[in-house]
């Protein structure tokens, strides 16, 4: 799809190999355009008099103000934008490191604690959709400037918490420019990156979104386990500042665009549809699946989302623009982002958790083991980039998939005595699988929108990231309890038995002064519940596994041969 247009009016054809991928072709804005109004006959027709007469005439939009484009020189602003994707999606990973010990100093309760996150994930949720509109308001450079700024600002006041409350606000306060970064960060690097170059460059940029996840529980582990947890968060504040004196000198200078109406009812559906959504997911292991808090909640959340979509066709200037939809190459790349997200999320939640409970391992030790996967990535990544920009996207997605699937097969066999090496090997080649399919996945995507669409597709790519991490994360849990629940009740007659035996034992034990039945039971016990854990987590590998198998079949309907070659001539009807 060529960046050059001819001037006319007609819809644009995203040439994405598949019927129905159709986008007007409307330059008026860099975020969402206005839906297209019939133009006035040519050819010597006339209206109405009477209607000519009293229609008032339709004041016209002020002209979009002219933008940066391309730069030659484009590698030191992304490295820019890496550093504040990298920086938002780090503080993520690196909290749950220290969840536990902020309960204990806290003084919190399990529920309690659990909203340090969870109210991260919801405040996220609500800004992201209303990220592009910000973007194009503000001037995408200044909405990262100033996004940066309160990222380091509430990093440093959740590192000031003196209680659970109290984190809980800053917490929602800090993902407010959490969220806005990585939309505004995308939508820039579309617009200063060549389009031959753009696979090498979201090969550099997606370290931000997968290595930084991966080297969390090794950073955050360390700063834990022998400094202080406080850390996590003050260490934002100097990379902040550095990120925000990069921005003020290196990245060009987009201009505001005041032509954008907000969308209040669009914003306030998809809000309450993913607020409703994020908190139903999150909660519902405790409440219950089939409880009427949670079935209300997701209630809500798919009407309001439904709602959402409806509003956004009718309006003039829809807050996202639900066309993006029509390409089916954008679409396809969504559901398979998500896929990828949620194996990602889902194994990186468990392994830690694995590692510690049943082999005993501390958490800067757990960091150690999963750093090697970090490193893979973050070599592979750049080479993933520069694969895309020489084959297209389907045949890496495809390949790295399938290496997904086979490692995390692989791994569905622990035991409390799985070698820590082969585990090692099998994580790092899981995550090249991973580096090689996430980038020409998500750039491919993109790729098959046209410029100003760029926005919208960067606020879709975040939310379906988010959510589907989210989402993958809530059925993990379930399927594990679940399993763990049903682990328990087949070897009810074994712990019965054991008990039986016990309950004889100490009273003959009381008699001589002997307890070693109840530690003999005790023992039992403990070795019941690493089993049934064990057992559970094998087959939500397998489960995983088969979900990411799933998406090599839809990661061959990506465009393959070189991006450039993918894009026919725009079609303009006159």
């Amino acid at each position: 799809m060529s960046t050059e247009t001819e001037v006319g009016a007609g819809p644009t054809t995203l040439d994405d190999g598949h019927p129905g991928s159709t986008l007007p072709d409307t330059r008026e804005n860099g975020h969402a355009p206005a839906r297209p109004t019939t133009e006035e006959p040519r050819d010597g027709a006339r209206r109405d008099g009477a209607a000519a007469a009293t229609a008032p005439a339709k004041p016209a939009r002020p002209a979009a103000p002219e933008q940066p484009g391309p730069q030659s020189n484009w590698l030191v602003p992304l490295l820019v934008l890496v550093v504040g994707m990298f920086m938002s999606v780090l503080d993520i990973s690196i909290v749950n490191v220290a969840i536990s010990t902020m309960q204990n100093d806290f003084g919190a309760t399990t529920d309690q604690i659990q909203w340090v996150s969870t109210s991260y994930s919801l405040a996220e949720g609500v800004i992201v959709p209303a990220s592009a509109w910000l973007g194009a308001r503000l001037g995408l450079s200044r909405a990262y400037i100033f996004a940066m700024i309160g990222f380091a600002i509430f990093s440093a006041f959740c590192g000031l918490a003196w209680d659970v409350h109290s984190m809980i606000v800053f917490r929602i306060l800090q993902a407010i420019p959490g969220g806005i970064i990585p939309v505004v960060a995308l939508s820039m690097l579309y617009k200063i990156v060549p389009k031959k170059s753009i696979g090498g460059a979201m090969g550099i940029y997606g370290l931000g979104i997968v290595f930084a996840p991966a080297i969390g529980p090794t950073f955050g582990g360390y700063l834990v386990e022998y400094v202080d947890w406080r850390l996590i968060f003050f260490i934002n504040v100097p990379v902040g500042v550095l990120g925000v004196l990069g921005a003020v000198f290196l990245l060009p200078r987009f201009r505001p665009e005041t032509g954008q109406k907000f969308d209040v009812p669009g914003f306030l559906a998809i809000a309450v549809g993913a607020f409703s959504l994020l908190l139903a997911l999150s909660e519902a292991p405790t409440w219950g699946w089939t409880s009427y808090p949670t079935l209300i909640l997701l209630t809500v959340g798919v009407l309001s989302l439904a709602l959402f979509v409806v509003i956004e066709l009718e309006v003039d200037q829809p807050l996202l623009d639900v066309r993006v939809f029509t390409s089916w190459a954008f679409t396809n790349s969504l559901i398979l982002i998500a896929i990828v997200s949620v194996g990602l999320f889902g194994v990186l939640f468990y392994i830690p958790v694995y590692l510690q409970q049943f082999q005993d391992m501390g958490a800067f030790d757990t960091g150690l083991l999963l750093l090697p996967q970090a490193l893979v990535m973050a070599v592979i990544m750049p080479l993933a980039g520069q694969i895309y920009d020489r084959f297209g996207s389907r045949w890496p997605a495809a390949i790295g998939l399938a290496i997904v699937a086979w490692t995390t097969w692989d791994m569905a066999t622990l035991t409390t005595d799985t070698p820590h090496g082969h585990l090692e090997l099998i994580l790092a080649i899981r995550a090249a699988g991973i580096g090689l399919a996430m980038m020409p996945i998500m750039t491919g995507g993109m790729a098959s929108l046209p410029p100003e669409f760029t926005s919208n597709g960067s606020a879709f790519n975040t939310v379906v990231q988010r959510t589907s991490s989210a989402i993958g994360l809530a059925a993990m849990t379930a399927l594990m309890t679940l399993q763990q629940a049903q682990g328990l009740a087949d070897r009810s007659g074994l712990m019965s038995s054991a008990t039986t035996s016990g309950t004889g034992s100490a009273a003959s034990g009381a008699a001589g002064g002997s307890n070693s039945a109840f530690v003999q039971q005790y023992s039992m016990y403990e070795s019941l519940q690493s089993q049934v854990f064990i057992t559970a987590l094998n087959d939500l590998l397998i489960v995983t596994a088969i979900l990411t198998a799933i998406g090599v079949p839809l990661a061959l309907l990506l465009p393959s041969g070189k991006p450039a070659a993918q894009e026919g001539p725009r079609v303009i009807e006159g």
